[in-house]
């Protein structure tokens, strides 16, 4: 092929590349039309005719394809020299090439490029912000020592640049050049913390990574830039994001105390609830518990949430590890759902994502048990994948779903991944040891493997039932004698030697066999593998001392094998155990042990997760993938035992403010300051009003946040029952929230009068979700008393004070039975205008929980009565609101004597319950007569999920492990709403929130009535009253959270129903929705 048409291959045709053709074709020998014998000396001659050319448009086509060249990966080092001439061109868009070119090839070409170093610093006066950008990307590029100084000027003087690009190279530059000359530290440091002044989203991810590289020790050098990296977070670039996100683990968990110990906090915060009426002005100040979270770690945490929705895994993988390094415990389960989502990505992803996620479940199964199935192994998963899914799902099995696993586990034994089916027999032993109730199950179906065809998954079953044999030996003596069988036919070295392992250690137990054994493995002695060698050594040695009978000479065989083996470990262990139990003059004072020494009992092996010892290392760094400490890795701090002084991340702004304040009236300038004062105190999770109702709209936004949010207000001023009341109206308190927000704008125009509105408004929308734990805690009159002193005292002050508003004063805007003074005098025209605004009646009388449409009589097998030595158990839901608590569920028990004594102090212990899940039990039972039976309620917070809770009913004598799993309808309470009311919450819930299925309905079960007691028999819910026949409504709320669940059942022609459900829960409405169509469906 001629150079002069690689030339033409090369560039993109048109009349231009004709004419350019011309003038190359005119350079070129001759010769140079045999193209096979062309030399390489001329392989780019037409690029070099075309960079010297006197035409812009020649010189531009010529980068154009040798900026093409390198993005193929070619060598284009040999065009140096002609592409560094054409540096000082006044072409902007050749100019941005040729530094395109020269940062690839300036490390390359030294020399060449330091000709033109007066270039490159003219250039970075430039107007243009790109060329000022690439003149110092091409000058830090320049590896050699002496052009320090001037790389150290030009990224001072680029720091102070206008352009944030410029900017942002500094700061990469500073990197290169740390690289270079590390003694330039202490001045690269203070231009550092110059950028990290820099209010630019551009620079802030570039800087931290130079802080990381350069001085990641310097802790002190963030402090003030704190907040604002927070803030500036979600518009930073992705890869920013990561930098910054790991910079801002490592910064917490040097800052600010273990957010861990705060799990014993909720009691102490009921009491401060019902102190800081009386003593609330005293209070307001000191109120926070000892475990209170700092404000900035809460921003921190905050502002990194909206980022698990990122598309760049590396981000969410990021704010993962955030989270489980440094968030409370019961807030880390919000990355769960992101982690799942990026098992979609490619397997590479995968990967990363799969090996944290089985460390965490290690400590944390709660956090992924809701998604057991995405860890399920596809066909089309590498094998890597497949042995972290396993993995992880070996870390998630328990009670509850170990028969649903290990049914999935029979099916991946007949893989033809041969090393999965390998590592899937081995996750079975890990689920018998760990689970003591499938044990024999797991047992005999490894037994059973034993018959497979496949000599690998034979050889992998027989290694792991040794191991669980090795835990209980004296009762499997029938497997031992059936693994004895298959030495004929097993040949994989490593089964042979666990068959032989296991007879030598219980011979006693099979006396017939054992020297069976012996006598066929001596003849195949010398064909076996070292491994097996070692294994028909020891076991020769153990029937020696305990048959010598039958097995002295057969030993003595296999030693005088062992003494002439190749191999010298052989050798060593033949001369070891002569000695030891061959008695003879030579023998030492050891052959007198010889029977404990090789019969000792061993103990049973620990099958331990490989990740286990993972954990101290940073979730997703590379010490983490590789399992080893890599260069670079910065470790993670131990929590500090006392947190260090906030106050070193206070930015002198507040001065600015002041000096610009007084320009104003000095009667507005009061309350304003108040006004800042509570959304700084919102921003720091304190205990506001406003600082809830302004959390209304992200709840709004974050779907389930609202139990994170609830956390971060730390005093009681009825903050969690205000969130639960917009779990269970959150779309309704929309139009709500946009009055407050008005009413807010208002607050600064008109200041007193509509400040103090707001602050009563917002109280009374406490007061409307709080009514009624209020009213069962205090007496109405005294209550009533207390509040008219204290709107009285608000009164006489003129000052608002927004949580003087009782509870009870909701009953003042009602009609009431009995005479009660009407509070008119006390309230301003405009504050009662305000609480007309908030249209009270949408929030709690829309929805409320009625009575249960019906109570099915199906009773569920908690003990047998055969399990409970005469002790029968039945529990069953009735459906109605729990005594105990708002958010459990009421179940009640059935406990029956089945025998002919008395069973005393029946009772419950070891409650075994997923994270955050919480149970009330019954009082002791002292005794139950024969045949005796007694009903008693408990209450269990299932927390929206149909997640077991297992405990022990223990009895005087017994104890016997129980499980309560609830079905999905059962987790609801029902709702009365019209039917306006319901189309407009479907509207709100949409999108995602919704899920259909279309049904064939059995044609019986087309009347409505038919419809209504179908679906009332599976779940809990209200019948909302329809105008049309073929259209049926049903509403509920979950017990634990109160996100509405509405259910539309509408029947079409051709037997067919469109099948919809609308929740917030989308996991419990996508198996409602599982099992309503088989109800539905069925005759």
């Amino acid at each position: 092929m001629s150079t002069n048409s690689f030339a033409y291959s090369e560039q993109s045709g048109g009349g231009e590349a004709a004419e350019l053709g011309q003038e190359a074709t005119s350079t070129i020998s001759p010769s140079s039309a045999f193209g096979l014998f062309s030399s390489d000396m001329k392989k780019n001659e037409d690029l070099k005719q075309m960079l010297e050319s006197n035409k812009d448009s020649a010189k531009l086509d010529a980068m154009k394809r040798i900026v093409g060249m390198m993005a193929k990966g070619k060598n284009a080092s040999e065009l140096f020299p002609a592409v560094v001439k054409n540096v000082a061109s006044k072409n902007i868009e050749i100019k941005k090439l040729v530094y395109v070119y020269l940062v690839r090839y300036a490390e390359e070409q030294q020399d060449l490029a330091l000709l033109s170093i007066s270039t490159f610093q003219r250039a970075l006066k430039d107007p243009n912000q790109l060329i000022r950008a690439s003149a110092l990307r091409v000058l830090s590029s320049i590896r050699v020592p002496i052009i320090v100084p001037i790389m150290m000027l030009a990224i001072k003087e680029a720091s102070a640049d206008l352009s944030p690009y410029v900017r942002k190279n500094a700061a990469h530059a500073i990197q290169k050049l740390y690289s270079l000359d590390p003694e330039q530290k202490e001045m690269l440091i203070e231009v550092i913390e110059k950028l990290l002044k820099d209010k630019s989203t551009l620079v802030a991810g570039s800087v931290v990574m130079a802080f990381e590289a350069v001085c990641p020790d310097r802790i002190d050098l963030i402090h003030k830039s704190y907040r604002k990296l927070c803030n500036l977070l979600v518009d930073v670039e992705e890869w920013g994001q990561v930098v910054i996100v790991h910079m801002l683990t490592r910064y917490a968990r040097t800052q600010f105390v273990s957010p861990w110990k705060e799990d014993n906090g909720p009691e102490d915060s009921e009491e401060d609830f019902y102190e800081s009426d009386e003593e609330q002005k005293g209070k307001i100040g000191p109120r926070k518990n000892p475990h209170a979270m700092d404000p900035d770690h809460r921003l921190l945490i905050r502002n990194t949430r909206p980022l698990l929705q990122s598309r760049n895994a590396a981000v969410v993988m990021a704010v993962a590890q955030l989270y489980w390094h440094i968030s409370p415990k019961s807030e880390a389960g919000i990355v769960s759902k992101s982690l799942v989502r990026l098992l979609r990505s490619n397997r590479e992803v995968q990967y990363i994502v799969l090996q944290n996620i089985a460390t965490m479940s290690i400590q944390r199964k709660g956090m992924f048990e809701p998604y057991l199935k995405s860890f399920y192994v596809r066909s089309t998963d590498p094998t890597m994948i497949k042995t972290l899914k396993l993995e992880i799902l070996t870390n998630l099995a328990n009670e509850a779903n170990i028969s649903t696993l290990l049914r999935e586990f029979q099916t991946y034994v007949k893989s033809q991944d041969k090393q999965f089916a390998a590592a899937t027999i081995q996750t079975i032993g890990r689920c018998a040891t760990n689970i003591s109730e499938v044990t024999d199950t797991c047992l005999n179906g490894l037994v059973c493997l034993l018959s497979n065809r496949d000599e690998i998954v034979v050889a992998e079953s027989v290694v792991v039932i040794k191991k669980l044999l090795q835990m209980q030996p004296a009762q499997h003596a029938e497997i031992i004698k059936h693994m004895a069988k298959l030495l004929d036919s097993i040949t994989v070295p490593v089964a042979r030697a666990s068959i032989l392992w296991l007879i030598g250690e219980n011979c006693e137990r099979v006396p017939k066999i054992a020297p069976d054994v012996l006598r066929k493995m001596a003849k195949t002695f010398t064909g076996e593998d070292d491994l097996v060698k070692l294994q028909i050594l020891n076991l020769g040695a153990k029937l020696y001392l305990t048959n010598s009978k039958q097995t002295k000479l057969l030993t003595q065989y296999i030693l005088n094998l062992g003494k002439y083996d190749q191999n010298y470990d052989i050798r060593d262990r033949t001369r070891f155990i002569r000695q030891l139990i061959v008695p003879n003059e030579k023998s030492g004072a050891l052959s007198k042990y010889a029977k404990k020494i090789f019969l000792a009992q061993k103990p049973a092996p620990l099958l331990e997760s490989p990740f286990k010892d993972r954990d101290h290392f940073q979730l997703g760094t590379l010490s983490h993938t590789l399992n080893t400490k890599a260069t670079g890795y910065l470790e993670l701090s131990n929590w500090p035992e006392v947190a260090p002084d906030p106050s070193v991340r206070n930015v002198e702004v507040i001065e600015l403010a002041k000096e610009w304040i007084p320009a104003g009236k000095t009667k507005k300038e009061t309350p304003s300051k108040k006004f800042y004062s509570e959304s700084e105190e919102e921003d720091g999770s304190s205990d506001s009003s406003s600082g809830s109702e302004s959390g209304g709209g992200e709840d709004d936004e974050e779907g389930d946040s609202s139990e994170d949010s609830s956390e971060d207000s730390s005093s009681g001023s009825g903050s969690e029952s205000e969130v639960d009341n917009r779990k269970t109206a959150k779309k309704n308190s929309n139009n709500k929230g946009k009055s407050d927000s008005e009413d807010g704008e208002k607050g600064n125009e008109n200041s007193k009068t509509s400040d103090s509105s707001n602050a009563e408004s917002s109280s009374v929308e406490e007061s409307s979700s709080d009514s009624e734990s209020a009213s069962e805690s205090e007496s109405e009159p005294e209550t009533r008393k207390v509040t008219k002193e204290k709107e009285r005292k608000t009164r006489q002050d003129g000052k608002p004070v927004a949580k003087d508003v009782s509870l009870l004063d909701l009953d003042d805007f009602n009609p009431v039975s009995t005479p009660v003074a009407l509070p008119t005098p006390v309230l301003s025209p405009s504050s009662i205008a305000d609480l007309k605004g908030l249209n009270l009646s949408a929030s709690s009388p829309v929805i409320s929980v009625t009575s249960p449409v019906f109570v099915p009589m199906k009773s569920h097998e908690l003990l047998h009565r055969m399990s409970g030595k005469g002790l029968a158990a039945h529990y069953s839901f009735p459906r109605q609101p729990c005594i105990f608590s708002e958010k459990m569920v009421s179940v009640q028990i059935t406990l029956n004597n089945t025998t002919d004594q008395k069973i005393e102090n029946i009772h419950i212990e070891e409650k075994k319950l997923p994270a955050s899940m919480q149970m009330h039990v019954f009082n002791p039972i002292e005794s139950l007569e024969p045949e005796g039976s007694i009903t008693v309620s408990m209450g269990i917070d299932f927390c929206d999920s149909t997640q077991t809770a297992s405990f022990q009913l223990c009895t005087k004598d017994d104890s016997f492990s129980v499980h309560i799993q609830p079905p999905v309808g059962e987790l609801l309470l029902p709702v009365a709403l019209s039917e306006k009311d319901f189309k407009k919450e479907q509207g709100w819930l949409t999108g995602m929130n919704e899920t259909s299925a279309v049904v064939t309905v059995a044609p019986q079960n087309s009347p409505p009535s038919v419809v209504r007691q179908k679906v009332v028999n599976v779940a809990n819910m209200g019948v909302v009253p329809s105008g049309q026949d073929s259209v049926h409504r049903f509403a509920a709320k979950t017990v634990h959270s109160g996100s509405l669940m509405l259910v539309t059942v509408e029947l079409k022609e051709s037997s067919t129903a469109q099948l919809i459900i609308n929740t917030e829960k989308t996991v419990i409405g996508s198996v409602l929705l599982r099992e309503l169509k088989p109800v539905l469906s069925q005759g």
